[in-house]
């Protein structure tokens, strides 16, 4: 693992944990020697995560399509900024770049870049590992919602090892250094 993509809201929160974590995540990325992608933008949770990692000497790679440019949200301060022409070139070259990835809390667009890698792993196309940062319990209603997909028969019970869940970075970090890919049965078999 050398680069670790994370997605991120482009709001705060309204607890100030969402923040802390955010920041603890960014420095511990820098720390560790890892390098952070995420979203380019110098607001919300992605500037903090990336702001963190920066002022802790690391290397940040931002992907920012052109339309997202106003209203000064693109982060000037990173090592890259790559300028690219819609959200899926952006989540593109994120993923080219990323060797694991990290959801901080976030609304729809963290959820989609979320579910997205989730659903790329269970088909076989990423092993890489996907860590979900469940800051105050933010990620709970998720994870019981893949149980019920499960018990519902629409998901395999072994691809509920395809997200890795923490409430902490230092013990998510570690969980994904030693992730190992479920094995997967085969996708388009019937569950019965």
């Amino acid at each position: 693992m050398k680069r670790i993509c994370v997605f991120a809201g482009s709001n705060v929160g309204t607890s100030p944990e969402y923040e802390q974590k955010a920041i603890q995540l960014g420095q511990l990325i820098a720390s560790k020697g890892y390098e952070l992608v995420y979203g380019g933008s110098k607001i919300g949770l992605m500037g903090r995560v990336a702001d963190a990692a920066l002022a802790a000497g690391g290397k940040v790679i931002g992907v920012m399509p052109r339309n997202l440019f106003k209203g000064e949200m693109a982060h000037s301060g990173l090592t890259e900024l790559h300028e690219v022409g819609n959200m899926h070139e952006r989540k593109a070259l994120m993923s080219e770049f990323a060797d694991a990835y990290i959801a901080l809390p976030g609304g729809l667009g963290t959820f989609e870049e979320l579910f997205e890698v989730a659903s790329w792993s269970q088909l076989g196309i990423y092993k890489k590992p996907v860590g979900v940062l469940n800051v105050l319990g933010f990620y709970q209603p998720i994870a019981e919602m893949l149980m019920q997909a499960v018990n519902a028969g629409f998901m395999r019970e072994t691809n509920l090892g395809l997200l890795l869940f923490d409430e902490e970075p230092e013990s998510l970090l570690h969980k994904m250094i030693s992730y190992t890919p479920p094995e997967q049965a085969n996708k388009w078999s019937e569950l019965n």
